[in-house]
């Protein structure tokens, strides 16, 4: 199409890379498919308990980031999927936040600053205000006993109880969380569109935005997960799919990838076929025009 490298520099895409073997090679499975960022958990996501990290592994991780590019900047850590920070009960609460500070720790450990994690669930146990400021009350504890990390919140489907769906959710978090200086958010493409926020068209992308920025604030927005959507618009349902497979399409994707607004944060495949992780990447920055807009 013309374009050079050069033009491209400003879009970080990757993926969700696989950290099989230890954390260190998560850097190196990001190099093989051609991305420019990737995301990875420290830990195995369906287990409470890990093993420490050990300082071959934290070295390794860090030399490797180094020898490939991949700054603090482009990377996004994801939580375990069994922490719940909105849990209703006492026992399941305390649990998940201590797990997130755990999380929180290990991010610090491999010179990461970004940890992303679904906000949680009221468990149709408590109502939406008390959960979110469950989910607020656990933030302020993660990061009262840590330092350097951020706490990115990522906006959810809607799906069964779950919160964060609505950016004034997102927004009632951040409110009350202590230290703004390091809570911010994730935007799923996937997630947005099912709950209700149509970004197909150059019209609805642009009202979509500004009703995030005036909501919430682009100073908040840390990454973006880049998914297709197998269901449709307002669904509630949350099922990824591959990027032109869905519901949203590749003209979606153009939209975000000449978006200036997006440049230099992590941009993140979730998409379910690992082996068009290279192809989707490479397509993604071919969709990008010099300058990009909003």
């Amino acid at each position: 199409m013309g374009f050079t490298t050069k033009e491209f520099v400003m879009k970080h895409v990757g993926a969700h890379v696989s950290v099989s073997g230890g954390v260190q090679n998560a850097p190196l499975n990001a190099q093989k498919i051609g991305a420019g960022a990737f995301a990875l958990f420290t830990k195995n996501q369906r287990q409470w308990k890990a093993k420490p990290l050990t300082k071959t592994a934290i070295d390794e991780f860090r030399r490797n980031c180094e020898k490939y590019g991949y700054g603090p900047e482009v990377i996004l850590v994801h939580d375990s999927y069994l922490i719940n920070l909105g849990h209703p009960e006492k026992d399941g609460w305390t649990r998940s936040r201590d797990a997130f500070l755990e999380e929180m720790l290990r991010c610090r450990q491999l010179g990461l600053r970004y940890l992303n994690f679904h906000p949680g669930s009221h468990l149709g146990r408590s109502s939406e205000s008390a959960c979110l400021e469950r989910i607020a009350k656990a933030i302020n504890f993660a990061l009262g006993h840590s330092e350097g990390v951020t706490a990115v919140i990522e906006n959810t489907s809607g799906q069964g109880h779950h919160m964060g769906y609505r950016f004034e959710q997102l927004a009632a978090i951040i409110h009350q969380v202590e230290d703004k200086s390091r809570v911010g958010v994730c935007l799923d493409t996937c997630h947005a569109f099912t709950a209700g926020y149509d970004i197909r068209t150059p019209e609805t992308y642009r009202h979509v935005m500004q009703d995030f920025n005036q909501t919430v604030g682009f100073q908040y927005l840390k990454g973006m997960h880049l998914n297709d959507a197998k269901k449709d618009v307002g669904s509630r349902v949350d099922r990824h799919a591959g990027i032109g497979r869905g519901f949203l399409g590749w003209s979606t994707f153009g939209l975000i990838m000449n978006d200036s607004r997006l440049d230099g944060i992590p941009l993140i495949l979730e998409t379910p076929d690992p082996s068009c992780w290279s192809k989707e990447i490479s397509k993604l920055q071919k969709l990008t025009k010099k300058g990009g807009s909003h």
